[in-house]
């Protein structure tokens, strides 16, 4: 490793600093939970269709938007979420906002972003019903995160200083079959972003599904890019308990497990913000400060609820608050 000037004033700097009493830490708390990843619907195929819970087979239990609401309202109450950040069809999302303005941070989806009205979304912003971009999900429309077409929506984000929540996940299996055709598992690609990054310095973004599989190409960027965030969105409640030992405890013991968030990603199936919140809960991989991490702290940090801190220990090399 090469340290040029700044990094090493950083690093000199961090070894000559005073010891200072170091307040007694308080106890993990897994009590509390922001779940950075959930959807509203004015309507779905799958309401109509009574598709039940994918990996457990549950009947649906909410077939309509305002019982949906209802049923997923209460999942996250009963599980302790205190912030929750809501995208879909946008004139459900403000539903719901408007139902639980205290929980809901609003978030606007697109896919294609060139369907995108940057103006209508300035908007929105300023009348302060925007609260977050995303979910993004361009890989559903054949659309790598480095395309130049992305360049709007990464300037937008950091114009307006938001959230900008980016799907990286190849998608339900079979997903080129079943409605998504231009859906490619290489565009959830992490290293896709890592020439993005760069050129948009401020940008808050956070990878949604935590980019999954690609762990060791995550880690490289997480480690090149510190300000980036992930959530575990749908991993948490669709794979196997090994699988996501493997991904999760991978990113923890690669050192970022103070920039993992939780997430649900709840679709139309409430019961999987139960699902979800046991996984991380009973996770026997995890020390409960890093359960708590994930379930509450690391995203209010990254939402500005709480102060963002130096994640290495006194006396490290940090070259970046995150």
């Amino acid at each position: 490793m090469r340290l040029h000037s700044l990094a090493t004033v950083v690093l000199v700097s961090a070894f000559a600093a005073p010891a200072w009493p170091a307040a007694a830490p308080a106890a993990p708390d897994t009590s509390r939970v922001i779940d950075m990843h959930l959807h509203a619907f004015a309507s779905d195929l799958r309401w109509e269709a009574r598709v039940g819970n994918p990996v457990t087979g549950q009947k649906m239990v909410a077939t309509d938007e305002a019982a949906h609401r209802e049923a997923s309202l209460a999942a996250l109450r009963r599980n302790g979420v205190a912030k929750a950040m809501v995208s879909g069809e946008w004139d459900a999302v403000l539903r719901w906002k408007e139902t639980a303005s205290d929980l809901v941070i609003a978030g606007y989806s697109f896919d294609d972003p060139e369907k995108l009205d940057l103006a209508f979304l300035r908007r929105e912003h300023a009348a302060g019903r925007l609260q977050a971009l995303g979910e993004g999900g361009p890989q559903y429309e054949g659309i790598a995160p480095n395309d130049p077409r992305m360049e709007p929506i990464y300037a937008l984000a950091e114009e307006l200083d938001v959230p900008l929540a980016l799907h990286l996940h190849p998608g339900p299996p079979g997903g080129a079959y079943i409605g998504f055709p231009k859906a490619r598992p290489s565009l959830g690609d992490p290293l896709l972003l890592e020439d993005v990054l760069p050129r948009h310095p401020k940008l808050r973004l956070y990878i949604m599904h935590a980019g999954w599989p690609y762990l060791e190409e995550l880690i490289a960027l997480m480690w090149a890019n510190p300000q980036i965030y992930v959530d575990v969105g749908v991993l948490d409640w669709t794979l196997t308990a090994a699988e996501l030992e493997r991904f999760l405890g991978g990113l923890v013991k690669a050192g970022m497990g103070r920039r993992i968030m939780f997430g649900s990603d709840q679709m139309v199936w409430p019961e999987a913000i139960d699902m979800a919140v046991a996984a991380i809960r009973s996770a026997d991989y995890l020390t409960e400060e890093q359960k708590s991490d994930i379930l509450y702290h690391n995203a209010a940090r990254f939402l500005r609820l709480e102060p963002t801190v130096p994640v290495a220990p006194e006396g490290a090399m940090e070259t970046l608050p995150r």
